[in-house]
C-alpha cells in the first residue's frame, strides 16, 4: 500500500477505527460460530463460547455497537431466516474477565431483528451453575422476554445434549470437556456444595443490576 493512504489523516499511518478493531477482535477468538450441521431437528446452530468474549474491551456504548455490528454482518447473514438454535457455553465464564453483564446483553436481545428472534427457537445452556439458574429463576422473566425465557433449556452435562443434537456436531474447546468430567467426579459441585479448582469462575453469577445484586445476598 502507498504511502498517500494516510494522507487524509495529515499524512500519518492510516488507523482502524475502533469498532472494526473490535469487531477483528470477535472473529479472531469465535467467540460466535454457526454451524451448518445443525441439530436434530434440522435447524442451524448458532455457537456461543462464553469464555471467550472479551468483556474489558467491548465495555460501554462503544463495545455494544461493535458487538451489533459485527453480528449484523458476520453472523446474521449465515444464519438467514430459518429457524436456529442457541447453543451457550457458561464454563468458566466470570465477572472479571468475560461477562459483559445483563444490560448489555439484555439491550443486544432487543436489538436483534424481529426475524432473528422469530427464528431462534432454542437456547442451550451449557453449564450454568447454581447461581445462575437462581438468578435466571428468580429474575430472567422480568429482565428479558417471555419468548426467550421460554426457550431456555439448561444442561448440566455435554451428554444431555444427546438429545437434541448429535455428538459429532458438539463443537466445543477442550476445557469444556475438561469441567463437565470434573463434575461427574464431583457432582456436588453442581449445588455449590462443593469447590473445584475454579469453582467461582464456572458458578460466579456476573450480573450487574440491582435486582442481581439482591438475589446474590439472598443466597450469599
Amino acid at each position: 500500500m502507498s504511502s498517500s493512504s494516510g494522507s487524509g489523516s495529515g499524512g500519518g499511518a492510516p488507523t482502524t477505527s475502533p469498532s472494526t478493531e473490535h469487531e477483528i477482535l470477535l472473529e479472531k477468538l469465535e467467540v460466535f460460530k454457526v454451524q451448518d450441521r445443525g441439530d436434530k431437528r434440522g435447524r442451524k446452530i448458532l455457537r456461543i463460547i462464553g469464555k471467550f468474549f472479551p468483556a474489558r474491551v467491548l465495555n460501554g456504548a462503544e463495545g455494544e455497537e461493535a458487538l451489533k455490528n459485527y453480528l449484523e454482518k458476520k453472523i446474521f447473514p449465515e444464519i438467514g431466516e430459518a429457524p436456529f438454535c442457541v447453543l451457550y457455553v457458561h464454563t468458566s465464564v466470570n465477572r472479571q474477565d468475560n461477562f459483559p453483564g445483563v444490560s448489555f446483553l439484555r439491550s443486544i436481545y432487543e436489538s436483534l431483528p424481529a426475524a432473528v428472534r422469530d427464528g431462534m427457537e432454542a437456547v442451550y445452556f451449557v453449564h450454568p451453575g447454581l447461581q445462575a439458574r437462581l438468578f435466571f429463576a428468580t429474575f430472567g422473566r422480568f429482565l428479558f422476554s417471555a419468548g426467550l425465557y421460554g426457550k431456555l433449556r439448561y444442561v448440566s452435562r455435554l451428554e444431555f445434549l444427546g438429545e437434541y443434537m448429535r455428538k459429532s456436531d458438539i463443537d466445543v474447546p477442550e476445557f469444556v470437556h475438561d469441567h463437565d468430567e470434573e463434575l461427574e467426579r464431583r457432582p456436588l459441585m453442581d449445588y455449590g456444595l462443593e469447590s473445584g479448582r475454579h469453582h467461582r469462575d464456572y458458578d460466579s453469577p456476573a450480573m450487574d443490576s440491582a435486582a442481581s445484586m439482591y438475589s446474590l445476598r439472598c443466597i450469599s
